[in-house]
């Protein structure tokens, strides 16, 4: 790689939503298992102090129903991430335990009412970009071979060289081309805040998954941040 690999949030986005925040955590190795009893423990508990609780209507969590309306999106038919984490809990469908990151992405997703989710960057050729589609990439949703094509305007998390998208409709769903695995060492893990969300609930809700990967996975890693004044974080990638 003759260029050093970035994440970007386009200027444009800034522009319809300039109140948008993202922490970040760049992972250059983890131990991602399978099981985990500490952290199955922790996620357990978290649902139950969700359980008979409508978050839904929270204010964090209609923010990110309000954006997606924006950009022509219907979040009831394609909701947010963390809007369908807590439809799912006050339905009291259960969440599979995938391996330690997964389920860490959930606890803290469910615990701040934000969405958090991540990206393994060994399978990116290029910048992690954060923008308005142009309706030319290429999206295979998480757990599908069929290819589908973003709509034109709609946000999207994409490779910039290659337009294989990593999440369709801002955080509706994730790619399957840069799913976490067991055997995934090195990622990117974004902590998105909107509306009335600070950037010290952000900061919080980053730094506790930062240190519950350092101690119960074994991780390398660096934390960052993304705003309206600050577009672009370097990732210093391992390869």
């Amino acid at each position: 790689m003759n260029y050093m690999q970035k994440i970007i949030v386009d200027e444009a986005l800034f522009n319809q939503y300039p109140d948008f925040k993202r922490g970040i955590i760049v992972v250059t190795y983890i131990e991602n298992n399978t099981s985990n009893e500490y952290i199955k423990a922790l996620l357990d508990n978290e649902i139950k102090n969700r359980m008979g609780t409508n978050c839904v209507d929270y204010e964090p969590v209609k923010a990110w129903s309000d954006a997606h309306s924006k950009f022509g999106s219907n979040p009831n038919k394609f909701p947010p991430s963390i809007k369908s984490l807590l439809k799912r809990i006050q339905s009291g469908s259960g969440f599979p335990f995938i391996n330690s990151v997964v389920a860490l992405f959930n606890y803290i997703s469910i615990k701040y009412l934000i969405p958090c989710g991540g990206d393994d960057t060994d399978k990116i050729e290029g910048n992690l970009r954060l923008g308005f589609s142009n309706g030319n990439e290429f999206f295979i949703p998480l757990g599908s071979v069929e290819q589908e094509t973003p709509l034109q305007g709609e946000v999207i998390y994409y490779d910039d060289i290659t337009l294989n998208v990593m999440c369709r409709r801002w955080n509706w769903r994730n790619g399957d081309f840069t799913k976490i695995t067991e055997h995934t060492k090195q990622l990117v893990i974004n902590i998105d805040g909107i509306g009335s969300v600070s950037l010290s609930i952000i900061e919080s809700a980053r730094d506790e998954l930062a240190k519950l990967l350092i101690e119960n996975c074994n991780a390398q890693l660096k934390t960052g941040l993304l705003d309206m004044d600050n577009h672009e974080f370097e990732l210093n990638m391992v390869y």
